[in-house]
């Protein structure tokens, strides 16, 4: 028997010439799909990593003057102002003396009647459970200082020298 080879390409049935799937059309047709969805990832990656940046941006604490701590200014002279006496609730009456705080640099010509006047408008007419309760004087204090600090622009604290209720 003799046995009839074809160098060529080889036929199909009807005799066109039959299309052979090489190993490199095999190996583009399976990666297509996987370098897509890497290339998806790597955008996605991507978009995550300048929209995490972005944040970061718009949320930085920038050092400007309006968001840095004010400083504690220096300390200047004190200021005594003699003991008063404040009328309180019911008959009752408060004996208050404080002194007051300056910043540096400051003139000891503070008008002492009018920082009397800011107290007495302060602490006149409580009650005496509420001028002894200790958190409701620290509220007090802390009025009369932002009281003083508006009307007198070098004043830093007060402090109280004289605080007696009867």
């Amino acid at each position: 028997m003799v046995e009839q080879r074809t160098v060529g390409r080889p036929v199909n049935v009807r005799g066109a010439p039959a299309q052979e799937e090489t190993r490199s059309t095999m190996t583009h047709a399976e990666e297509g799909p996987p370098r897509r969805r890497r290339g998806l990832v790597v955008l996605v990656v991507l978009v995550v990593v300048l929209a995490a940046a972005a944040a970061a941006y718009v949320l930085r604490p920038w050092e400007s003057d309006a968001a840095a701590p004010e400083k504690a200014p220096e300390l200047g002279l004190v200021v005594p102002v003699d003991p008063i006496s404040v009328n309180l609730a019911d008959g009752h009456y408060l004996r208050l003396g404080f002194s007051i705080q300056l910043k540096k640099g400051a003139t000891k010509d503070l008008q002492v009647a009018r920082a009397l006047d800011i107290a007495i408008a302060t602490y006149s007419g409580k009650d005496v459970a509420e001028v002894n309760d200790p958190a409701r004087r620290e509220e007090l204090k802390a009025e009369l200082l932002t009281q003083l600090s508006a009307t007198f622009k070098e004043v830093v604290d007060v402090y109280l020298t004289d605080y007696v209720t009867q």
